[in-house]
Order: C-alpha cells, then structure tokens, then sequence
C-alpha cells in the first residue's frame, strides 16, 4: 500500500514539473508553439537604443510581433521583425524604438498608418523614426545642472562680494551719496503735481480746464477734415493724370497727339514770321505801325477836315460840298 501511494506520488509530481516546464516554454516563446509562422519585416536604425532579441512588436499598443535578430548592415543597425501572419502594416507605416518602462527595456512600436496604402509584402523594410535617447536627454540634463550651478555660483560671488566688493554695499553707498538729490528730485515732483493740479501752467490748463480740452479735440477733427479734403484732392489729381496718360482730353491730346503739336509748333511758327514782318515794317500793317510819314498825313488829314467843317458854318450846303471838296483835294 505504502509503495503504491509513493508511486501515486511520484506520478503527480512528474506530472506536475511536466506542466511547469509546459507553462515556462509558453511564456517565453509566446505562445507560439504550434501557431502558424508568421512572416519577416527588416527595419534599420542608426542606434538601436538597447533593443534586443525577443522585445515585442507593437501596433496601438497591440502585440502583433517580436524582434527575432538584431545585426549590423554597413554602418546600421537592423531589426529581423517576425510579424503575426493575420497582420498587415501599411507601406507608409513608421516604426520607432520605444522605452517599456524606466528600468530601460525597449519594444518596437509601429504607427497604423493610412487605411488605403497598399500592405508591405514579406521580406520588406518597414520606414522608421530615430527617437531621443533617455541617456542623452540625461547627460544634457547633467550638462544643464552644471551650468547653472556655475552661474549661480557667480551670482553668489558677485552679491556677497568679489574683486569689485559687495553688490549691496554699492547700492547702499550709491543711495547714501545722492540721497539729497533724491530728495530734492521727490519735492520737485510733487511741486510739479502740484501745479499741475491746480491748473497752472500750460499743462495744467489742458489738464484742468475743459474748454481747452473742448478746442484741441475740434483742432483735432479740423486736421482730420484737412487730411480728408487732401486725400480727395490727390484721389482727383490721381484721377485728373490716369485720364491724361489714357489720353482723354484737350490736356491729353496736346500732350500725345503729335498731329496737334505739328500744328501748334507750326501755329508759333507763323506768328513768330508774322511778328519779325511787323516789325520789319514790311506791309500795310507793318508800314502802318512803323512808317511815321503816315501819322503824319493822317494828322494833316484830320487838320484839313476841322478847316472846311468851320467854313461850312456861313455857307449853304452846295457851297459847303464845294468847300469841303476843294479843302480835301
């Protein structure tokens, strides 16, 4: 009997090491003992930041895979990804090493990517993303701590006192020495106030008195209607020349028509001929303004016309004809 309950037993116990082992070889294998193999996907880096053989390939946090072998290629470092065989990463789908936990594991994370881009096909590199090292975020940390420690270490030196003395000494012998134009600059101020409250001055007019304030705001809004009024003026000059430059216009065509300013030029030219003819005395015009044996005749003329009119007054009118013929000629 006592044979038969040892034997019972040591069956147990066998058995149960047996699912010891089972549930060990589970664990890290993952499971994937008599699943289907799932295919390969490369992925390089420039740094694999402590990514190792066994980490997990995750997608939204998912586990779809694992890293089955690092190895270098040229100057990268590559990722051998066993990927699940009912997974499909998208073509533009971005992988990054992410840190698992602060004790420094790693695990590969992979972005969703679009819906429509076609699916990376077995054996293919997947696009990847090299990420801040926490070491290197440290060590500038460090670098950080020593630099400030350094600065504040010289703004300790220079407060408590260095080769130019103690900061606060200055200070206080600074407002000791001008204390009384300190003082002097206060009473000023407040004279100033003063004044200025009680509505002297020019300043304290505008301050005090309304109406002053009344005028500067309709001086103000004179200049404003001047600026207005100015604007127009050049809103019409600007106007006045696009009609010139477009031609339109008695401006316009004097300025861009050169048939007119033939006949203009030509116009200047006659009465310059005509002046130099006038001048010249040259006919009847001409000889009228510059031959004085005309006036001369004319005022005879004239004389010889008062002589028979003064006659005419005791005689009758025949005689007078007479008269006036014979005076005349």
């Amino acid at each position: 009997m006592n044979n038969r309950m040892q034997t019972i037993r040591v069956g147990l116990f066998f058995l149960l090491g047996l699912a010891l082992l089972w549930v060990t070889f589970e664990s890290l294998s993952g499971g994937r003992v008599f699943k289907a193999k799932g295919y390969t996907l490369t992925a390089r880096f420039d740094n694999l930041k402590g990514l190792l053989k066994g980490d997990d390939v995750l997608i939204a946090g998912v586990r779809v895979g694992a890293v089955t072998q690092t190895r270098l290629v040229g100057r990268q470092a590559e990722a051998v990804l066993s990927i699940e065989p009912n997974v499909r990463i998208a073509r533009d789908a971005v992988a990054v090493v992410a840190q698992s936990s602060l004790l420094g594991t790693n695990h590969l994370e992979v972005t969703v990517g679009s819906p429509d881009a076609p699916r990376l096909e077995p054996g293919a590199e997947i696009k990847t993303r090299d990420t801040v090292d926490m070491n290197e975020v440290i060590a500038k940390l460090g670098s950080l701590g020593d630099r400030l420690e350094q600065v504040v270490g010289e703004i300790g030196k220079t407060l408590s006192g260095g080769q130019g003395g103690n900061l606060f000494a200055k200070v206080d012998k600074l407002v000791t020495d001008n204390g009384p134009k300190f003082s002097e600059t206060v009473s000023n101020l407040q004279e100033i106030t003063a004044k200025i409250r009680g509505g002297e001055g020019t300043l304290g007019r505008l301050v005090n008195d309304p109406r002053l304030h009344d005028e500067l705001l309709a001086s103000v809004d004179q200049i404003k209607a001047a600026a207005t009024d100015a604007r127009t003026f050049v809103s019409s000059a600007q106007s006045l020349v696009d009609q010139v430059k477009a031609g339109k216009g008695a401006l316009a065509t004097l300025l861009y028509d050169e048939q007119t300013g033939n006949e203009i030029k030509l116009t200047a030219k006659n009465l310059r001929e005509l002046s130099d003819k006038l001048n010249s005395g040259q006919g009847s015009l001409g000889k009228l303004i510059g031959d004085d044996s005309l006036y001369r005749d004319a005022q005879g003329t004239l004389r010889k016309v008062d002589r028979a009119v003064d006659s005419l007054s005791d005689q009758g009118p025949i005689t007078a004809v007479g008269v006036a013929a014979k005076a005349l000629f």
